[in-house]
C-alpha cells in the first residue's frame, strides 16, 4: 500500500507487508526444554492425568530427564499419582519444581496452595495466565522431554498452552464409548486448527483382562481406536485395561511402581523424535 507507514501496530489492515508476530512465550532463562508433548482429552474421566504419569514414569526409566507441566489447575490430579504433598520453593529467580521419588520433576497449582484440599476458583484469563507462569516462570533446568497435562475440553487453557508454549506434538486420550469417540475428534480438529500434530491415541478402560485365564473382555464392545486413528492419519495408538492394580497405584502415589508395557510405544515415539534431534 502507498499510504502504507510500517507500523503494523497502529494500522488494521490485513495486508501482505504486515508482520507476522509469534505468541510463543520464552521459558525461564536457566530452562532448556528439548520437547514438550500435551496430553489432552476432549471431556473429563477418561484418565488423562494417568496416562500423563505414565508416560513420564516411561520415559525416567528410559534415562531421560523428564518433567511435567500440571496444566490443570483447577482440578490438579498429577500429585496425588505420585504422592506429592509438599509446597514448592522458589527464590528471587523464580519456582524450583517439586521432585518425585524418581526425580521427574512436577510443578501444579496444589504445590502451591497452603491447603491442597483448597478450591481454586477463578476464572479462565487467570487460569490461562497461571500455566503460562509455570513455562515462564519455573527453574525446569535441562530437560529431555516435558509432558504438558491439560484440562479437558477446548477452551482457555488448551488455547493458551497451543499459542504459548512451543509443543511439538499432542497424545488423545479416549475411552471406548462412541460419544466419546466423537469429542475426542473435536480435540483433533483443534490440534490441526493449530498446527499441531497428533502423536498418538490412547484408548482407556478399554478391556478386562481375567486374571486366571487371561480371557480379555470388552465391557463397552470392541473398540473402534484403529478406524479412529486411520481417520485422523494418527501414527501410533494403544490401550490401557481396567485395572486395579493400576489404579490403586495412582490413588496411593505409587504410580511410579506400575508395571505394564501398553505404553512402550509411545516411548519408543519420543525416543526417536529425542534422537531426531541430535542429528
Amino acid at each position: 500500500m502507498e499510504e502504507c507507514t510500517h507500523d503494523c501496530s497502529s494500522c488494521s489492515a490485513n495486508c501482505d507487508s504486515r508482520e507476522k508476530t509469534s505468541l510463543i512465550e520464552a521459558p525461564h532463562v536457566m530452562t532448556h526444554v528439548k520437547k514438550v508433548i500435551g496430553v489432552v482429552s476432549g471431556k473429563g474421566g477418561v484418565g488423562k492425568s494417568i496416562v500423563t504419569s505414565m508416560l513420564a514414569v516411561l520415559m525416567r526409566r528410559r534415562g531421560y530427564r523428564t518433567a511435567i507441566l500440571d496444566a490443570d489447575i483447577t482440578g490438579p490430579s498429577i500429585p496425588v499419582a505420585f504422592g506429592l504433598h509438599g509446597r514448592a520453593e522458589g527464590s528471587d529467580q523464580g519456582i524450583f519444581p517439586v521432585l518425585t521419588k524418581t526425580g521427574i520433576e512436577v510443578m501444579s497449582m496444589n504445590v502451591l496452595l497452603e491447603n491442597e484440599t483448597d478450591p481454586v476458583v477463578w476464572r479462565g484469563p487467570i487460569i490461562a495466565g497461571s500455566v503460562k507462569q509455570f513455562w515462564t516462570d519455573v527453574l525446569w533446568g535441562s530437560v529431555d522431554v516435558m509432558f504438558i497435562d491439560m484440562p479437558p475440553g477446548t477452551g482457555d487453557v488448551p488455547l493458551t498452552v497451543f499459542q504459548s508454549i512451543p509443543v511439538d506434538g499432542i497424545v488423545v486420550v479416549t475411552s471406548p464409548q462412541q460419544l466419546v469417540s466423537m469429542i475426542v475428534q473435536k480435540a483433533v480438529h483443534m490440534a490441526d486448527l493449530m498446527k499441531i500434530p497428533v502423536l498418538a491415541l490412547v484408548q482407556n478402560m478399554s478391556y478386562v483382562q481375567c486374571p486366571g485365564c487371561n480371557e480379555v473382555v470388552r465391557p463397552f464392545g470392541e473398540s473402534d481406536i484403529s478406524a479412529l486413528a486411520r481417520q485422523h492419519d494418527i501414527p501410533v495408538t494403544a490401550e490401557l485395561p481396567i485395572q486395579k492394580e493400576l489404579a490403586t497405584a495412582c490413588d496411593a502415589g505409587l504410580i511410579e511402581l506400575f508395571e505394564g508395557d501398553w505404553l512402550d510405544g509411545l516411548a519408543d515415539r519420543f525416543e526417536e523424535m529425542l534422537k531426531e534431534e541430535k542429528k
